[in-house]
Formats: structure tokens, sequence, C-alpha cells
């Protein structure tokens, strides 16, 4: 029988973010107050860190929180949290959170991750700590139980058919969303946006702490987001790391839209490095001619798919070649993995070996990610035939991506929410917002980034980062983006203005 709750609405406030920074320059740190650099007590018992490859200082521990924190003393489930401590005690002055993306990532490791790419004068000001979110990972895991074949990237994102049909499409959306509505479990139905806030807002309260910094980056963006609008009064320094429009009408179906606009921005730097001669994984004469190589040998792929023993599906088809595409663009670090599969697809030699993820972890992810997008708010509409001309558009206007970013989700048949109206971030609140984008990102490009910025209004300013690739804070090597960053966590000083910083 499914289980269904009613949660009551909470009243708006306002959204901001925080995010640590990796940067190259030494900015001065004034000497921290006795309120700074004493250690909350924490309601957290800390211990051992599952996994490897970690750092050994990291700790792990629980918050118990409400599965409906509209009746907080009702069923709770334990978020699994971890945390680095500040490396000079007498320097700090608080706990950075970094709120993880996806949605559906875990967070456990973060800490060990990305706090190793902190610099050290960040290291020593703040607590590193991160978190599972609902559902994810060893917080209360979810799983709609899907058949393997459900499971493959190339499904999960709405790829049409080759001529443009969405029926396959349709089909696998219900298929999803009924096995989310019979499998999923009491835990499923909770995972929004608006209770990753509550909860972030109980790990607070076991960490001790009056006040959080924080670093979202991605869909952490908007979680962010989310928290600061909903608990203003307890937002500190906040950073915002490649950013989600906001749009409280559309939310994830805009982020999937936003798609076709993302590879499109960072197509060129692709196309430039595939067609440079000091490149030995190098497709082409000039960068003009990649483009027509690359729809060329997806639209033969269409046609004849090549083998791939170990892949989901284990064949290269078009929509696999273009699925491949898009997560290569995530990062100039990632072009070789598409490059190479051209390379042997055009030659017929051997495929590289595929990078399949476990079943396991893909339910996982699938299972939270849903719930998160689907339960956020119900804009998608199940109007096959408004899906069907708008991927027709699409494919006519972005034909690197085909018409997957306007196609039919799983959410068109959802039933099991939205429970609650989705958040409105708003310029009424706390000025302690710094956004931080590349001006080239796939999967969060400028145009919804500068959203975020609107709907902040002056409560945020933004640094644009002259880079390609998805997420910017001490990841591209800007030294100009990553000091702006690093200073506004250590001082709370913010550019004047927003600024652009070049390359």
């Amino acid at each position: 029988m499914a289980i269904t709750r009613t949660f009551r609405l909470r009243p708006a406030v306002t959204v901001a973010l925080t995010l640590p920074a990796l940067a190259t320059a030494l900015v001065a740190l004034p000497a921290p107050s006795a309120e700074a650099t004493a250690r909350p007590a924490s309601a957290v018992r800390w211990g051992p860190c599952p996994g490897t490859g970690l750092d050994p200082r990291q700790e792990c521990g629980t918050v118990s929180v409400p599965l409906d924190h509209a009746e907080p003393r009702g069923p709770h489930i334990t978020l699994a949290v971890s945390r680095l401590r500040s490396e000079k005690p007498e320097a700090r002055r608080g706990t950075l959170l970094i709120i993880p993306g996806g949605p559906g990532n875990p967070g456990l490791h973060e800490p060990s991750r990305r706090g190793k790419a902190l610099p050290q004068s960040v290291r020593d000001a703040y607590d590193v700590v991160s978190f599972d979110p609902r559902g994810v990972g060893r917080s209360a895991p979810v799983s709609c139980d899907l058949p393997h074949d459900d499971l493959a990237m190339e499904r999960l994102r709405p790829w049409p058919a080759p001529d443009g049909s969405v029926d396959h499409n349709v089909a696998a959306g219900r298929r999803l969303a009924d096995a989310c509505a019979e499998n999923g479990g009491e835990v499923l139905r909770t995972v929004s946006t608006r209770n990753e806030a509550r909860d972030i807002d109980r790990v607070r309260e076991a960490l001790g702490e009056r006040k959080l910094s924080a670093w979202g980056v991605s869909y952490g963006t908007y979680a962010g987001a989310a928290y600061a609008q909903m608990f203003p009064h307890r937002t500190d320094r906040w950073i915002l790391d490649s950013n989600d429009d906001p749009d409280p009408e559309r939310v994830a179906r805009g982020w999937l839209a936003n798609y076709a606009v993302g590879v499109e921005d960072v197509f060129p730097d692709f196309a430039a490095w595939a067609a440079d001669p000091a490149n030995p994984d190098r497709l082409a004469a000039t960068p003009e001619e990649v483009r027509p190589l690359f729809l060329a040998l997806a639209a033969r792929l269409d046609r004849a798919p090549i083998p791939w023993p170990g892949a989901n599906p284990e064949e290269l088809n078009g929509n696999v070649l273009r699925q491949t595409l898009l997560d290569s663009l995530y990062s100039p670090r990632r072009f070789p993995v598409v490059a190479r599969l051209i390379a042997a697809a055009r030659s017929g030699a051997a495929l590289p070996a595929p990078n399949t993820l476990p079943d396991e972890a893909m339910q996982n992810t699938v299972a939270a990610s849903a719930a998160t997008i689907c339960n956020d708010v119900d804009a998608w509409g199940d109007d096959q035939a408004s899906y069907e001309k708008a991927v027709a558009d699409s494919r006519e206007r972005h034909p690197l991506t085909a018409g997957m970013p306007v196609n039919v989700m799983p959410c068109a048949f959802w039933d099991l929410g939205p429970t609650e109206r989705p958040v409105r971030v708003t310029p009424h609140g706390p000025s302690n917002v710094l956004l931080v984008q590349n001006d080239r990102d796939v999967a969060t490009p400028l145009a919804g980034a500068k959203k975020m910025r609107a709907a902040f209004g002056d409560r945020a300013r933004m640094v644009v980062v002259d880079a390609a690739g998805h997420g910017s804070y001490v990841d591209n090597g800007n030294e100009c983006g990553d000091a702006t960053v690093t200073r506004f966590l250590l001082t709370g000083e913010r550019p004047a203005r927003d600024r652009y910083c070049a390359s």
C-alpha cells in the first residue's frame, strides 16, 4: 500500500549560499575573536570513516532528523556526516559546509576530496563538513529497483529515437515513475530540496553552530539557496559555484533544457582542442571540421551501432555517443574520453573499455535524483504532442543535443509529489552571497546563472571566470577567481560589483 504524508508549508524567507575556495594568493586574515576561535560543543559522536583513500583525519558520525519535519516527534532517519577539523584551532572562525551536487550525489567523502584542494588558510579557518543527503549513500538510501537496462544513461537522459520519436521515452518515463511508486518506500516520498534545507539546519544544530558558511556546487547551489531563503539568519559566508537557474515555475525542467545551451557554449573549446596539432588525440585539421565530423558519426551510429561489451547498453549507438560528448564537456580533462571513442569508431579500431557504474550505485543515484526533481515541482506536464513539438524544434536548433533537453521525463507521470511549493529565491535577506561561475559550463550555463544572480539582487555578487567546465572555485586554476572567493571566506570582503576574471 502506498504511504502518503502531508507536509505543512513553511513561510518563504530568503536565499544565499557560500563556497570554500582554493587560491594561490595569500590573503591577510584578521586576528580571530575569542568567539570565533571557540569550537562549539557537538552533539555528533565522531568516529572513523568508512571507505578508502580518505584523509586519515576525517571523522564521521550521524545526525537524527525527522522523516517529516512537520512532525518532529514522529519517525526519524539518520544522516551520515563527516568533517575535517580546523588545522589551526587558534585561527578557527567556524564551519564550512560542502553541499553536494546532483541531485543524488553523496557528500560524505567531500572533506577529503575537495578539502585537500582548499588553500591552507581556509583549512585553518574552518572545520570542513559535508553529508550524504537524505535518501543518498549512507543516509537512509532509497532505490526504485529498476531493471538493468533502465539504468543506462542513454535511457535516463531522454534521448529521442533517431527519427525524433519520443514514444520510447514516454514508455521509459512511465516505467520509472511506476517502479518508484511501488518500490521507493516512505523515505523517497520525503526527498526534496526543502527537506534538504531543513536537514542542513538539523546538522547545524547538532554541530553546535549558531551560523554556517557553505560551499554549494551545481545542484548544491539550489539546495544552498533554498537553505538561505528558509533560514537566512543562520547563514554566514555563502558561496554558490556553478549556479542553477532557480526559476520556481520550472526548477529541474529548466536545468535539463539548459543543456542545449551549455553544450553549444563549451563545444568550441572542445573543437579547438580536437584540432590542435600538438594534441595526440587530434581529430581534425581545423576546429570548423569537428562539428560536422561528430554529427556525421552520430548519424552513422544511429543507423549501424557498434557492439560494445560491458557497456550499458552493450552497443555504441548515436545517442550513446551524444551522451558521452555531454559527459566529456563537463571538464577539459575529460575531452580525451570522447575523442578516443570518436577515433576508434571512425577507424574501426577496438573501442575503449566502457566506464559503466555498478547497478547498485546507479539504483540509489537514480532514485534520489528522480525523487528530488519530481517532488520539487509539478510543472512537467504529460501531453506527448507538446513534447514532440518541443523536441522537433530543439533538434533543428541544437543538433548536438538532438532534442534531449526538452524531452519527457519520469516526472511527467510522477504521482508521489510535489507536497510543497518550490523555493523562490528573493533579494530579501543578508548580503552575504558570492556566486562564482565559469562562462562556459555545459550543465549550468552562464545564462541560467545570471538568473540566480538576478533573483538574489543586492544580496549577491557574481564572479565570472574565463574558463570552460563545470565547477569553478579551486578547479580551473584561475588565480583571480580563486583569490576572490578565498578572500571572502577569510575576511567577508566581496567585490563592490560583479567582476570578470580573464584566463
